[in-house]
């Protein structure tokens, strides 16, 4: 992107100094006006009364808007040749310039006929010819869906001589590159701990990109765009991005640092964000005469809630309420100074939007070194607690046969391990054991149950529990649990049959696992899980045997569902 910035500048013709005639960048207007659509820019002209020369006068809620620019403006100068104005939507622009004999010259284009360049968030337009005798040149907008397509509208000599310099645009291109960072930051760091905010930062990040490609007019230097697409394009992912905003901080704070109702706000104004101003964004020809004002007032709301659920979340002790605080106030700020233009409170040159795109640069390095904290501090809490699983395995509360850890050890313990990471449950019965025991002895069902005692043991990620007789459970954490533990299952077959020699039959087992999602079931009572494990395993156990049963725990659970697996052979 540098090196196209950097051809770009090469590119353009260098400004000229006050001697060459040509000192003045661009001509502003002089005068603003509004309209229905049946007047004409001559009966426009003729009409002083309809216009308003001293701040304000511009609508874009009225079917037309009309600027105008008087000579004295440019005089001495190199005459104008092109109209350019911030990228919005509209129906069809005209540009009349009037001589001072009454001598009109119009061009009239669509809205595809706008050309967006490499300058700022602005597409040019050629002028009607410019003589000595020209007076006035007149802009008639039909259909104009923002007020800044009219307080910032300009003439200028050429496009090399717009409001934005090539140095802003190489700072733009700065932003851009620390906006992809995190995003490429988040994506690695998902796979190492998948963590639901990760996801949600992921989106801002993409949001915010497109957002200042679109809006920072820096898509051009890479691809022909229209108008349209440029002007959805920038208000469509902010808006995605604010609604990523409202899920991510809800998402990444601290568990109880928000109220219910305060989340509950929180996502709702998500939702609003991404339906609403998500709607207005799209700039239907029939929602001229209001998208504008829905876009902008439709954000007071949302940033209202938003500071409020920061402010809640930093009185409850919220550590990461902090970061997003320091990340998201500053841009809060330059996000409603934008706001206002949008609304045409005051008009300013579409350069100020440097403060947006700056505090978006801002946001992303704090907020990413927030995000670095809170992995550090996951980790820290699982590593803990897979220190207090290896550290149960020394304890005294252990099955004296098999060596794992028995009801007692787990009872006390569940909830931790739960809330750790072990979100899956695996009831384990051997099927048919009794036959072991009155047909060969209960020595060789002793032998049996070490070895089983052996194969669930040395699964990684996991907690065996022998609970009694013939019935084991497993605690997962990670992915993949399911194929783990049906993996577990046919190993059982296998090294029974293998290593007890006096068997003369394969010995199955049968399992009823629950999955627990930590973010369904915070609270989780092992008493009411394991209730849920063994009616999945008599499931299984009803359907034949050397099956597995699965579920997962939900706030009103659906109906379970039993996966059956072919019985191995034992090798």
């Amino acid at each position: 992107m540098l090196l196209h910035l950097a051809a770009f500048a090469a590119a353009a013709p260098s400004v000229a100094s006050a001697q060459d005639g040509v000192s003045k960048a661009t001509t502003h207007p002089s005068c603003f006006a509004a309209s229905g659509d049946t007047r004409t820019s001559s009966q426009m002209a003729s009409f002083s009364t309809r216009w308003t020369c001293e701040g304000g006068g511009w609508d874009a809620s009225a079917p037309v808007s009309w600027i105008r620019f008087e000579k004295i403006d440019w005089q001495g100068e190199t005459p104008p040749a092109l109209f350019f104005t911030r990228i919005s939507r509209f129906d069809e622009i005209e540009l009349t310039a009037i001589d001072a004999d009454g001598t009109t010259r119009s061009k009239t284009y669509s809205e595809n006929q706008g050309r967006p360049i490499a300058a700022g968030p602005i597409f040019t337009l050629p002028l009607p010819a410019i003589t000595d005798e020209t007076r006035s040149v007149v802009a008639r907008i039909a259909g104009p869906h923002s007020a800044p397509m009219v307080t910032e509208a300009r003439l200028t000599t050429s496009t090399a001589r717009t409001d934005w310099t090539v140095m802003q645009l190489l700072f733009l291109a700065m932003i851009l590159g620390m906006l992809v960072t995190p995003l490429l930051f988040d994506i690695n760091f998902y796979f190492v701990l998948r963590e639901r905010f990760v996801v949600l930062h992921a989106y801002m990040a993409l949001s915010m990109v497109l957002y200042v490609l679109f809006a920072g007019g820096l898509l051009p230097l890479f691809i022909p765009v229209s108008v349209s697409a440029m002007a959805i394009g920038a208000s469509l992912s902010w808006a995605v991005g604010v609604a990523a905003a409202a899920f991510f901080f809800s998402a990444f704070v601290e568990r109880g640092t928000l109220p219910p109702l305060v989340d509950r706000a929180l996502r709702a104004s998500g939702w609003w964000t991404l339906l609403v101003i998500g709607f207005a964004s799209l700039q239907f020809d029939w929602s001229q005469s209001f998208d504008n004002t829905l876009y902008f007032i439709s954000f007071v709301p949302v940033i209202a809630i938003y500071l409020a659920a920061i402010v809640v979340a930093l009185v409850n002790g919220s550590r990461a309420a902090r970061y997003v605080a320091a990340a998201w106030i500053p841009l809060i700020l330059a996000a409603s100074e934008r706001l206002l233009r949008g609304l045409g409170v005051y008009a300013a040159p579409p350069s100020l939007d440097q403060l947006l795109f700056a505090a978006l640069a801002l946001e992303v390095v704090i907020v990413a070194l927030g995000i670095a904290s809170k992995y550090v501090a996951i980790r820290q809490d699982r590593d803990s607690a897979r220190a207090e699983a290896r550290m149960l395995e020394n304890l005294s509360e252990r099955d004296p046969l098999t060596g794992l850890l028995n009801r007692r050890a787990l009872d006390d313990r569940f909830a931790a391990l739960h809330r750790s990471g072990y979100e899956t449950v695996a009831l384990f019965d051997l099927d048919h054991f009794k036959q072991v025991n009155d047909t060969h002895g209960h020595e060789v069902g002793d032998k049996v149950l070490k070895v089983v005692g052996d194969v669930l043991n040395a699964e990684p990620d996991s907690v065996a529990v022998r609970l009694g007789g013939e019935e084991f459970l497993v605690l997962l954490s990670g992915t993949n649990a399911e194929i783990r533990v049906e993996t577990l299952r046919q190993t059982i077959a296998v090294r029974v049959a293998r290593e007890v020699d006096a068997l003369n039959s394969i010995l199955t087992a049968s399992v009823g696992l629950i999955h627990v999602p930590l973010a369904g079931n915070p609270v989780a009572d092992f008493g009411h899980i394991y209730r849920r494990a063994d009616a999945l395993l008599y499931e299984a156990k009803a359907g034949g045997r050397n099956l597995l049963a699965s579920d997962t725990m939900h706030a009103q659970p659906p109906g379970s569902t039993v996966t059956a697996f072919a019985a191995q052979s034992a090798a």
